[in-house]
């Protein structure tokens, strides 16, 4: 009886009106919204190759220690559960957006599309790059939270910049190795372990060094996104 009862009022809330909209923080929802933005913009711009200071990169080294900046704010206003759970939404929306771009890319286009070949050109990237770059994502940005809390703890809530960079280097290591052995070992043979692992280092220092010109974003997101008693909110 108790349930039906529960069951009832829950079908009169619905029919009294619409649900009220849960209560939401414009800042949480802005760094949210940041993040997956960046994941998408780093899977969809990345395919264009510069170079920078000799070294040829793709133009997500712009964005991807951002990415890890914005899981380091996350980390130390919220907590690591937040952040694990912003790092799945982030996995999930990289799962949607390969599906549909493989959908997309494999469906005939209409007579009067003259643009299919640069479409799939710009979106029809390999799987297997695709794959590399959710699993490497995931498994960088899990160990990004675990270590930065873990420093976090160590120095008592001191030293951000030590932190937020510790916790960066061991995760661009982790993200460009997984990536680029994923993404690259024996699709010839000449991409044996050690041409992979030559690839690795200028790539990687490359990365590291945008991660410390990053460092002020942290601080000013902490600040600008902060408040008092940030990590009971979730």
């Amino acid at each position: 009886m108790e349930q039906e009862k529960n069951i009832t009022t829950h079908i009169n809330r619905h029919e009294d009106g619409p649900t009220p909209l849960p209560q939401a923080d414009f800042k949480v929802l802005t760094l949210i919204s940041v993040f997956i933005g960046v994941l998408v913009g780093m899977n969809l711009l990345g395919g264009k190759i510069i170079t920078i200071f000799g070294i040829g990169a793709s133009v997500a080294v712009f964005m991807v220690p951002m990415s890890f900046a914005m899981t380091d704010i996350a980390t130390e206003l919220y907590g690591k559960r937040f952040t694990r759970q912003l790092t799945l939404a982030g996995m999930l929306t990289l799962i949607l957006l390969l599906a549909y771009s493989t959908l997309f890319v494999s469906l005939e286009p209409n007579a009067r599309f003259a643009g299919n070949d640069a479409y799939r050109t710009v979106f029809g990237s390999s799987l297997r790059i695709i794959v590399a770059s959710i699993v490497a994502f995931s498994l960088a940005q899990l160990q990004d939270i675990f270590i930065f809390e873990k420093v976090r703890a160590f120095t008592k809530g001191r030293y951000l910049w030590i932190r937020t960079n510790v916790s960066t280097f061991a995760s661009e290591l982790v993200d460009t190795t997984v990536f680029m052995f994923i993404a690259f070992y024996l699709i010839t043979p000449k991409f044996d372990a050690l041409f992979v692992l030559k690839m690795i280092i200028p790539y990687l220092l490359l990365k590291l060094a945008f991660a410390v010109l990053i460092t002020p974003a942290v601080y000013t997101g902490v600040k600008l996104l902060g408040q008092k008693n940030a990590r009971e909110l979730v």
